[in-house]
C-alpha cells in the first residue's frame, strides 16, 4: 500500500506540472500525461491483458483500460491520465479500508500460539503446538500465550482473556481449573495438563471460524456478484452501440464526439462501488463482532440476525449459571454451621452437583474419619452415620417414609431436608443461579423489537416458570427431552413471518439438534459443549446473553449501510450514465460517478467498525 501511495504522489505531481504549465510544444505536455498514466496505470493494463487471456474479459480493469486508451485516441490526454489516477486513488482507499477491517480481527488472530514449553524426560522442550499430545504437561510462563486447552495441575496466575472473549478484566486461575488456549498468562508460572490436541483446541476452532466466515455469502453479496456478471457485458455492448450507431444515423454527428460519450459511459459503468463496498461492509461487521467476543460464521448469518423475530433460549448454562449453589440454610435447634456440616459430611462421597454445592458452601476440610457409614437411597436421599449420630438427608418422601415430622419448604429449587437422630433439624435450598446479565439481555431484546422470547428447559415446571417470571419471558416450556425441544422449535418456526428469522440460544450437547434446525443457532462458547459450538452459526465467547443484543444491533447497522451504498451507487451511476449518453457530462463527471462514488461508499462501509457494546 505504501508503494502504491508513492506512485500516486509522483503521478499526481507530473499531472499537475503538465496541467498547469503550457509548454511551447503540446507534445511535451502530452508526454508528461502519458508518463503519469503509465506510472499508475501499467498495473491495470497488465491485469486487463492477463484476465482477457484467462477468459475473464468484462471486469473493471478491462473497462478502465478501454476507456483511457480510447481517451488518448480522441486526443483527451489530461482526462485519460486523470481517470486512471483517480481510479488508483480509489483502489488505495479500498486497500486502506480492507486493511482497517482486517486489523479489527488482527487481535483475535494474534491468539495463535507460536510454541509450547513441554516437560519431556525431565527437561523442558520448546515444541510446535501441533506436536503436543493429550496428557503431556505444559509449563506456561508469564507473558506467554496458552498453546492448548487443559487443566492447571500446579501454580496460580491471572489470565488475559481479552483476545478470546472481549472481556478486559483478567481472570484468576488456580489449581484444578480449566484453561483455554489463546489466553495470555499474566503473572505466575503454571503447569497445565493438555486435554485437547491443537486441531481440537479452542484457539484452533476460533481461528478456523473467522478465516472461513467470508466463504458464506449473504443474499446481498450474491446479488451484487450476479449483478456485476451480467451488468458489465451489457454496458460494454451499449457503449459500442453508442459509439457507432448515432454517427451513422444522426446528421452532423461525428465519431470522435460519440466515441468520447461512449468512453465516458464506460468509465461510469464500472460497478466498483457495489462490488467493493458491499462485501467490505459484511467483512467489517464480522470483524467488529469479533472485537466484542461474538464469532459470526458467515455474512449470511450476519444478514439474518437483522431479521430476527423470535429468540428461543435453553435455561441451564444459557440464562442461568449452570452451577448449583446453596441459596438458603434454615436451621432448627442447631446452628446453620452445624446443619451445613452434617449435610456436607453425609454428601461427602457423592459427585452429584447438589452434593458438590453443599460441600462448597460448607467450605471446610472434611474429616473422613468421622464418617462411619453412608448409604444412598435411590430417589430419596442419603442415610449416614456421622460420629455418634444417625443423619438423614433427602427429599419429602424420605422424611415421610421415616415418619419424621417436618415443615415443608415452598422455595423454588432442590430442597434437602435434614434429620439427626430422628428429629427434624432444618433444610437447605439449592438452586441454579440466574445470570445477572440475563435480565438485562431480555429487556434489551424487547426494546429491539423482538416479538417473542421463549425458554425451553428439561427442568420441573415450578423451576422453569419461576425463572421465566423473573426474566420477563413471553413463553416457557418445561420438562422437555431433546426431541421435545426440537418439536417446540419446529412449531415456533411456523409462527414467524415469511422474512422473519428464529434464533435458538443454547450451550449443551442436547442443544445441538435444535441449533441446527433453527434459522440462526447461537452457542455459548466460553463454557458451551463442543458439539453445540460446531452446530451453531454464531458463538458468544463470554457466555453473556446480552451479546445477542450487540450482534443484532451490529447486523441491523451493517444492513442499513449496505442498503445505503446500493441505493446511492445505483442512483448516481444511472444519472451520470444518462447524462453521458446525451453528451451532458464529460469524463470528469464520469470519474466522480466511478471513483468518487466508490470512495464515499467505502468510507460509509467503514462506519460498521465503530459499533460498540450496548
Amino acid at each position: 500500500m505504501k508503494k502504491k501511495g508513492i506512485k500516486i504522489i509522483i503521478a499526481t505531481v507530473l499531472f499537475f506540472i503538465a496541467f498547469i504549465i503550457n509548454f511551447s510544444h503540446k507534445w511535451i505536455n502530452n508526454t508528461i500525461y502519458i508518463i503519469s498514466y503509465i506510472i499508475v496505470g501499467l498495473e491495470i493494463l497488465r491485469k486487463a491483458i492477463r484476465n482477457i487471456t484467462r477468459g475473464k474479459v468484462f471486469d473493471e480493469n478491462f473497462l478502465m483500460t478501454v476507456a483511457t486508451i480510447g481517451a488518448f485516441a480522441v486526443g483527451e490526454f489530461p482526462e485519460a491520465a486523470c481517470v486512471m489516477l483517480f481510479y488508483q486513488v480509489g483502489e488505495l482507499f479500498q486497500s486502506y479500508a480492507v486493511d482497517k477491517s482486517r486489523k479489527s480481527i488482527s487481535s483475535l488472530m494474534d491468539i495463535r500460539p507460536d510454541f509450547a514449553n513441554v516437560e519431556r524426560n525431565g527437561k523442558l522442550e520448546k515444541v510446535d503446538p501441533d506436536d503436543v499430545k493429550i496428557g503431556e504437561i505444559m509449563v506456561i510462563k508469564p507473558g506467554e500465550k496458552v498453546p492448548l486447552d487443559g487443566y492447571v495441575i500446579e501454580g496460580k496466575s491471572s489470565l488475559d482473556t481479552k483476545a478470546l472473549t472481549g472481556e478486559s478484566l483478567p481472570r484468576d486461575l488456580v489449581e484444578g481449573e480449566e484453561v483455554l488456549s489463546g489466553c495470555i498468562n499474566l503473572n505466575g508460572v503454571i503447569k497445565v495438563e493438555v486435554t485437547k490436541e491443537y486441531e481440537e483446541s479452542t484457539v484452533s476452532k476460533i481461528l478456523d471460524l473467522v478465516e472461513n466466515a467470508s466463504s458464506k455469502k449473504s443474499k446481498s453479496e450474491n446479488f451484487i456478484t450476479k449483478f456485476a456478471r451480467y451488468y458489465t457485458p451489457i454496458v460494454v455492448i451499449i457503449a459500442v452501440i453508442l459509439a457507432i450507431v448515432p454517427p451513422l444515423i444522426i446528421k452532423d454527428a461525428t465519431f470522435s464526439e460519440w466515441i468520447y460519450r461512449a468512453l465516458s459511459f464506460l468509465v461510469v459503468s464500472c460497478p466498483c462501488a457495489l462490488v467493493i463496498s458491499i462485501p467490505l461492509s459484511f467483512f467489517g461487521g464480522i470483524g467488529g463482532a469479533s472485537k466484542m467476543g461474538i464469532l459470526i460464521k458467515g455474512s449470511n448469518y450476519l444478514e439474518q440476525l437483522a431479521n430476527t423475530e423470535i429468540i428461543v433460549f435453553d435455561k441451564t448454562g444459557t440464562l442461568t449459571e449452570g452451577v448449583f449453589e446453596v441459596q438458603k440454610v434454615k436451621a432448627i435447634n442447631i446452628s446453620e454451621e452445624e446443619l451445613l456440616k452434617v449435610t456436607a459430611y453425609s454428601e461427602n462421597y457423592s459427585n452429584h452437583p447438589i452434593s458438590l454445592s453443599v460441600k462448597k458452601a460448607f467450605g471446610k476440610e472434611i474429616d473422613e474419619k468421622q464418617i462411619v457409614n453412608t448409604e444412598e437411597l435411590s430417589g430419596l436421599g442419603i442415610v449416614a452415620r456421622i460420629g455418634e449420630q444417625d443423619v438423614l438427608v433427602g427429599n419429602e418422601k424420605l422424611m415421610n417414609e421415616r415418619q419424621i415430622k417436618f415443615t415443608k419448604c415452598n422455595d423454588i429449587g432442590t430442597v434437602l431436608y435434614v434429620a439427626i437422630e430422628g428429629k427434624y433439624v432444618g433444610y437447605i435450598v439449592i438452586a441454579d443461579k440466574i445470570k445477572e446479565d440475563s435480565i438485562k439481555a431480555i429487556a434489551n431484546l424487547k426494546k429491539n423489537n423482538i416479538k417473542q422470547t421463549v425458554m425451553l428447559t428439561g427442568d420441573r415446571k415450578d423451576v422453569g416458570e419461576m425463572v421465566s417470571k423473573k426474566l420477563g419471558l413471553d413463553k416457557v416450556y418445561t420438562e422437555l427431552l431433546p426431541d421435545g425441544k426440537v418439536e417446540k422449535v419446529e412449531n415456533l418456526l411456523k409462527e414467524k413471518s415469511e422474512k422473519g428469522k428464529l434464533a435458538f440460544v443454547g450451550d449443551g450437547i442436547n442443544d445441538a439438534p435444535v441449533l441446527a434446525i433453527s434459522d440462526i443457532g447461537i452457542a455459548m462458547g466460553g463454557l458451551g459443549a463442543d458439539s453445540a459450538i460446531e452446530a451453531a452459526d454464531v458463538v458468544l465467547m463470554t457466555d453473556e446473553p446480552s451479546k445477542i443484543v450487540n450482534a443484532i444491533h451490529l447486523s441491523k447497522k451493517t444492513m442499513r449501510i449496505v442498503r445505503e451504498n446500493i441505493i446511492f451507487a445505483i442512483f448516481i451511476k444511472v444519472l451520470v450514465l444518462l447524462l453521458s449518453a446525451f453528451g451532458l457530462s464529460t469524463m470528469w463527471e464520469a470519474v466522480f460517478a466511478d471513483v468518487g462514488v466508490s470512495i464515499i461508499a467505502i468510507i460509509n462501509a467503514l462506519r460498521v467498525l465503530r459499533v460498540k457494546n450496548k
